[in-house]
């Protein structure tokens, strides 16, 4: 137990401090990917996989770990690449996103690195909108894609954007004073759709951004013509996004005079014990793990 709190410790120091640790590996190829150690639950030795009929095609199999079925998926077929064939040498990642576990099949597992945020940068202009990259960075002279495990999840299984009707029918019924933009930060494509979509049908407009600096930037722009709460509603951000994290951004308007007033939620596919120090040491109104519709529709609706 000492450990394991020694451990949410050290990781509750990282906050405001724009830092992560990436657990970097490779697939059918030299090109290495990183993944935030957040996320991952353990790495272990491709299991023994049970086939099952009428699976989608990236799912390699299920297997049992820890008394719980996993669904292991073959990432490199699931980013466009040749499938793998042998699994026996390989690895399976665990991880957890968006409340659901599951194993990524890979073939080699590196290290972990602790990097920071602002060495982390947004795709390539010219990468093209069916990439698999939230972002990249440079370790020992070699390009590191971090991957954008939300649109691959999403590919295998979509996520419902709808809202329940009698959220929408409370929210209709505010005042129009409380209809004032959302501002929302998120490096994933498809999670800024997500959360446009559930907005959308509130009848909430908003303002997206691609990273924690790029909405700063756009706050602080904002703030000079006017206050700001007299402008926005609120933000949504998520946690991990290149250049700015969540919580550092939460911390920069917190620290910011003309922004300190805006409501902020953090919006995150992270989980797990450290996420109530991390939310309360930035100051941060709200958490909300990803992606579920109402329980997003009914943070905006408190909030408004």
């Amino acid at each position: 137990m000492a450990g394991i709190l020694d451990s949410v410790n050290q990781r509750t120091q990282l906050v405001g401090q724009n830092r992560l640790e990436l657990l970097l590996f490779k697939l059918n190829g030299r090109q290495r990917f990183g993944i935030n150690v957040f996320k991952v639950k353990e790495v272990l030795q491709c299991p023994a996989l049970t086939a099952l009929p009428q699976r989608h095609p990236v799912i390699k199999g299920v297997a049992s770990i820890r008394g719980q079925t996993i669904s292991i998926i073959d990432l490199s077929k699931a980013m466009g690449g040749r499938p793998t064939e042998q699994t026996q040498n390989c690895f399976a990642i665990i991880s957890e996103y968006n409340r659901s576990v599951q194993g990524f099949l890979v073939n080699s597992v590196e290290r972990i690195i602790n990097v920071n945020w602002e060495s982390i940068l947004p795709p390539p202009k010219g990468a093209g909108r069916f990439n698999y990259m939230t972002a990249v960075t440079e370790i020992d002279g070699e390009l590191v894609e971090i991957l954008d495990v939300e649109k691959i999840l999403d590919e295998i299984s979509p996520v419902s954007t709808k809202v329940n009707s009698a959220i929408i029918e409370q929210v209709s019924h505010l005042d129009a004073g409380h209809h004032k933009p959302i501002l929302i930060a998120d490096d994933s494509s498809v999670a800024r759709r997500q959360i446009q979509k559930a907005l959308d049908t509130l009848g909430l407009e908003c303002i997206v951004t691609e990273n924690g600096k790029l909405a700063l930037n756009k706050l602080r722009e904002m703030a000079m013509s006017g206050p700001i709460t007299e402008q926005l509603a609120m933000v949504i951000s998520d946690v991990e996004m290149p250049e700015m994290d969540g919580y550092t951004l939460t911390a920069e308007i917190r620290n910011d005079p003309k922004l300190k007033d805006l409501h902020v939620i953090l919006h995150t596919s992270l989980s797990g014990v450290f996420n109530k120090a991390l939310v309360e040491k930035v100051g941060a109104n709200n958490f909300i793990a990803k992606f579920h519709p109402d329980e997003l529709a009914s943070a905006v609706k408190s909030a408004l």
